[in-house]
């Protein structure tokens, strides 16, 4: 199961307003907390008592709150790794190892008795995942998530991200990444210039962000980094089918009523056999067979525009299609819409029978 989360850091923010952004997000299907330990000085009374208010809040809207932990942190509030029972105190579903043991403490930790879940660092590059597992681990009680990175330039690279992930994928452990909020300024350290996983996502829009992780098939949940995101970010993401690639795009407001229809209404999915130049949904000229498509725009396609093939066409009349590369229009192909240009970097990942659709902005 795919799903969305936030992340608040009590040592920086007030409970009360924690707990209201989590009474939004909750309203908007968020599942998930990411909340973290390491930069937190207060002593351990106080961790106790405000953590334990802002987990037992979202715990009391149905959501999963995993805190981020390190060794380090372990010795300062003086907890073992063969006792949890400080996390579960505190109303943990799992702790996150940002930094961990040699693998064995690590497999000990997924047979606590807490039943707690213990969540792996994905981004660190190492053999990590197979020492613990070689240590017959609990599987069932592993899941993976990828760091953030307050310091612009310092985010992962793609390539990186996707080598380090598989891994994960292949031994069937359930994965999770950050994304950016641009309205959100609250992180666990001083440095903030954004907080993602991947560097090339720091200026993107955030709904793209968490589009381009769930069309890479490699992650699970999407986690927004910073706090607070607005409720305007928090509602266009809840909006998104993590499961259907779904592009924002603009109409020509010229476009007739069956070709905006064709465009935001009919069940699209890419041919089996493709092209290099288009995607080809072709439901639409079936369905419409015999309806007259009038040219109005022909002009050349570049990369991203939406088109809808006139009946100059013959059989082809209304078939909907993508432009991937740009072409000399025959002055029979309608130009209808386009793509905008931070989705239009989610066309290489739509693979054969992928199912896709479209949402209107602008």
């Amino acid at each position: 199961m795919r799903r969305l989360g936030i992340s608040v850091y009590p040592n920086h923010s007030g409970v009360e307003e924690i707990k209201q952004y989590m009474t939004t997000a909750a309203k908007y299907n968020f599942k998930r907390v990411f909340t973290c330990l390491l930069s937190v000085e207060a002593g351990k009374e106080q961790i106790v008592k405000d953590f334990t208010e802002t987990i037992t809040h979202a715990k009391a809207l149905g959501m999963e709150v995993i805190a981020d932990v390190s060794p380090k942190v372990f010795g300062e509030l003086d907890i073992s790794y063969d006792d949890l029972s400080f996390f579960k105190e505190i109303g943990a579903d799992g702790i996150r190892l940002d930094l961990g043991f040699t693998g064995n403490e690590e497999s000990i930790m997924t047979f606590n008795p807490q039943d707690l879940a213990i969540e792996l660092n994905i981004s660190a590059g190492t053999r990590y995942l197979e020492n613990i597992l070689s240590y017959q681990a609990n599987p069932d009680k592993l899941l993976g998530c990828h760091n953030f990175y307050p310091h612009r330039y310092t985010g992962l690279s793609y390539e990186h991200f996707i080598a380090t992930t598989k891994i994960y994928k292949e031994k069937g452990i359930h994965t999770a990444a950050f994304v950016n909020s641009t309205s959100a300024s609250i992180g666990p350290w001083p440095v903030e210039e954004g907080l993602c996983t991947l560097e090339m996502h720091r200026e993107w829009p955030i709904t793209t962000q968490a589009k381009h992780l769930w069309a890479t098939d490699l992650i699970d949940d999407v986690i927004i980094a910073n706090a607070f995101a607005s409720e305007e970010e928090l509602k266009a993401l809840s909006q998104i089918n993590p499961y259907k690639l779904t592009f924002d795009c603009t109409i020509k407001k010229t476009t007739p009523e069956l070709e905006r229809k064709i465009i935001l209404d009919e069940f699209h999915f890419n041919r089996g056999d493709v092209s290099a130049y288009v995607v080809r949904s072709t439901q639409s000229r079936v369905k419409y067979k015999g309806h007259s498509f009038e040219p109005f725009n022909t002009v050349d396609m570049t990369t991203g525009d939406i088109i809808v093939e006139t009946s100059l066409y013959a059989h082809y009349a209304g078939e909907l299609q993508i432009a991937l590369l740009p072409m000399e229009n025959s002055g029979k192909s309608n130009v209808v819409g386009k793509i905008t240009e931070a989705d239009q970097v989610l066309l290489p990942y739509l693979r054969p029978w992928q199912k896709f659709a479209f949402n209107q902005v602008g």
